[in-house]
């Protein structure tokens, strides 16, 4: 019965009527108690007086009452519970230290057999290149400079470049010519 009432309920909502289920009193007894359920059953009357009855709604309130929330699971979760504190008691120490040394020696093996060969695949024959030879790229013809040389505290001479800076007024006629050049490209071409 609570069945087909359920869905005629959702049939009105889905044909765009009202949504009687959240508007629905809960569901009565005779005596005007809520009626009691228990994993989608619900018994009227004398139903609930049937001995197997009875025993399902004892059941269901010890359940409920022996499931912890979550909150109460957590409230006792520590460090020790995520593995922080398992070095405090020095028995992993040595165990680590013994294993971190079987590794290096592994390391070291498989580098003397395979090393060698595996840098050289990777970076050819580069290996012999200077690493710290210096190519000049720069374009250092254009740029006006002066040199001077100064001989240092402790007696080395050392050579000083100054480069010419632009005054203001070379700045701005530098910016009218470009302004100039860009209106002429702009209108004649």
């Amino acid at each position: 019965m609570i069945r087909i009432k359920y869905a005629w309920e959702m049939r009105i909502k889905e044909l765009g009527g009202m949504d009687y289920r959240k508007m629905s009193a809960r569901e009565l007894d005779k005596e005007g108690r809520e009626v009691a359920s228990n994993k989608g059953y619900k018994y009227f009357g004398a139903a609930k007086d049937l001995p197997g009855v009875r025993e399902l709604f004892e059941e269901s309130k010890e359940l409920e009452q022996m499931r912890k929330t979550r909150a109460e699971l957590m409230k006792n979760v520590d460090a020790d519970y995520y593995g922080y504190l398992d070095d405090d008691d020095g028995l992993l120490i040595p165990l680590e230290q013994e294993e971190e040394k079987k590794a290096i020696e592994q390391a070291k093996e498989y580098f003397a057999q395979h090393g060698a060969e595996r840098y050289q695949k990777e970076f050819g024959d580069d290996l012999d290149e200077d690493i710290y030879k210096i190519q000049d790229d720069s374009d250092d013809d254009d740029i006006d400079t002066k040199e001077s040389i100064v001989v240092g505290e402790d007696g080395k001479q050392m050579t000083i470049k100054h480069v010419l800076v632009p005054s203001q007024a070379d700045i701005e006629e530098m910016i009218m010519e470009r302004k100039k050049q860009e209106l002429i490209e702009k209108y004649l071409s």
